[in-house]
């Protein structure tokens, strides 16, 4: 079997002999490949990207679904927007094999399960107007895998992320996004270069497709939640640059109309 691109040997040896600069050097090093090898995925990104808006203005929902760290990311970027774009928090939706328990702490084999992704998006009431993303970095984790076969199988839109050219995943989604990360700094090790490209493409996705469902005004996060002092005073801010209004009254008038946005068309 040909070794994935993600399993081969590390460029550095004998690490546990190098200085702590020395691994840290390295680290840095290899994590700056991993933009120029997003950038390579831009056209495939493009493609999902705009498929999600579609579903999207028909009332579809964006899931990722993966196991162990490509879980993680999936459910912190599905997580984030909420707050960052005021949407409701079953827009974006993160599903990571072995359930929410999974998050904190390894479920053994629970990725293994090819049957246990569909059963997953079922609860959901998963329908065509949906769009899933497997994420993974292998391309070939058995819980993604089959969840997006079946999703093929019920005509609804599918993507992957990938850090592995012409992965099983790669082939079965129907919006592919492969990422060559190339070897990690520690052999194997995924949650290094190979997450990194992961969080990077997903950072791209659902920024895309929140502004272009008009969920960012110019430059600004009009339709976060004030949920914190932090963030309250962002909003103040934004008022105060774009109605040329004085600290007190941006923020009473923020605070009054609940959001950035209101406020501006106030």
């Amino acid at each position: 079997m040909e070794l994935r691109n993600t399993e081969k040997s590390s460029h550095y040896s004998d690490l546990e002999k190098k200085t702590t600069k020395e691994l840290l050097q390295g680290i840095n090093q290899e994590d700056k490949t991993i933009a120029l090898a997003v950038e390579t995925a831009l056209p495939m990104i493009e493609k999902l990207v705009d498929s999600i808006i579609s579903n999207m203005q028909l009332g579809g929902r964006l899931f990722y679904m993966g196991a162990g760290t490509s879980g993680r990311l999936g459910i912190l970027d599905a997580s984030e927007c909420p707050p960052t774009f005021g949407v409701a928090h079953g827009l974006v939706v993160g599903i990571i094999a072995g359930g929410d328990g999974a998050i904190r702490k390894a479920i053994e084999n629970a990725e293994d399960d090819t049957q246990q992704g569909w059963k997953d998006l079922l609860a959901f009431d998963i329908n065509t107007n949906d769009t899933v993303v497997g994420i993974t970095a292998s391309g070939t984790t058995p819980y993604v895998l089959g969840a997006i076969e079946a999703c093929n199988d019920n005509k609804i839109t599918t993507g992957c992320i990938t850090c592995n050219p012409n992965s099983p995943l790669g082939k079965l989604a129907k919006h592919p996004i492969e990422v060559d990360t190339g070897a990690e700094f520690v052999t194997g090790s995924t949650r290094m270069k190979a997450g990194t490209a992961q969080k990077m493409i997903l950072n791209m996705i659902t920024t895309s497709v929140m502004i272009k469902l008009g969920r960012v005004k110019g430059n600004r996060m009009v339709d976060m939640h004030l949920s914190n002092d932090k963030l309250v005073e962002r909003g103040t801010q934004m008022l105060m640059e774009s109605m040329n209004l004085d600290y007190e009254a941006a923020k009473k008038l923020l605070l009054e109309k609940g959001s950035v946005r209101k406020a501006l068309e106030s």
